[in-house]
């Protein structure tokens, strides 16, 4: 194929963002480590439901996943990018899970082992059913990497919902990151109604809520979707 208190500023706007009243109904706090898996093989078993986090290794991918459970050590974090070499899931309840995938880019790793890193990445993302949707994580100052592009294509591909976090958004004024999203947003929106986008940032909380609504509305159990 290719080889945590949300202050919400009027810049954290996503197409999921327009009815503040809905709360998330998943409780990411009970999110839980559960297994790192080399490959698709030694993953969980494929139902329910799941969304995987993926990015480039310094994009702060742990440090959102910490922020979105408000737990401190859920995710490892550390200064030496390429850190997660594994696909590490984190059960949140019985067949609901967030996963956090190999970054990209950084990692001072042999070459040989970045593409066992790509190839098992691939297959899950090509094979895993219970994959819901992306949440594709980028640095606001540095959006739409080449890997980045390569992911939206796959995504537009398969019809799988991508949601773009821009992350640390305390680094930028109110003006550069909103315009960042509304660039990002236009040069995406070939993805039509698969694509969302918001700002956020780790060290203020800024955007907790409308990712955790967004994930929220992924992650439903199917019961649950048909009675609502």
């Amino acid at each position: 194929m290719w080889h945590y208190n949300q202050s919400a500023p009027t810049y954290n706007l996503t197409q999921s963002s327009k009815h503040p009243m809905d709360s998330a109904k998943i409780n990411f706090q009970r999110a839980k480590y559960t297994i790192s898996a080399p490959s698709i093989k030694q993953c969980p078993e494929d139902t329910g439901a799941e969304v995987a986090f993926a990015g480039r290794s310094n994009a702060g991918k742990s440090s959102a996943l910490n922020t979105l459970a408000q737990q401190n050590k859920l995710a490892r974090t550390s200064k030496t990018p390429g850190r997660t070499q594994l696909i590490n899931f984190f059960e949140i309840q019985p067949g609901v899970r967030i996963v956090d995938l190999p970054g990209y880019g950084f990692a001072k790793v042999p070459e040989r082992m970045k593409r066992e890193w790509q190839k098992n990445m691939s297959e899950y993302l090509e094979k895993r059913k219970s994959l819901k949707a992306i949440v594709l994580v980028m640095d606001v100052r540095h959006p739409l990497s080449e890997f980045d592009r390569m992911m939206c294509d796959w995504a537009l591909d398969v019809d799988m919902p991508v949601h773009i976090l821009l992350t640390k958004s305390d680094k930028l004024k109110r003006g550069p990151a909103q315009a960042t999203l509304h660039k990002v947003k236009k040069e995406m929106a070939h993805l039509g109604d698969l694509l969302t986008v918001q700002t956020f940032s780790s060290l203020k909380k800024d955007g907790t809520v409308i990712l955790q609504n967004q994930l929220s509305k992924w992650l439903q159990p199917p019961q649950e979707s048909e009675e609502a």
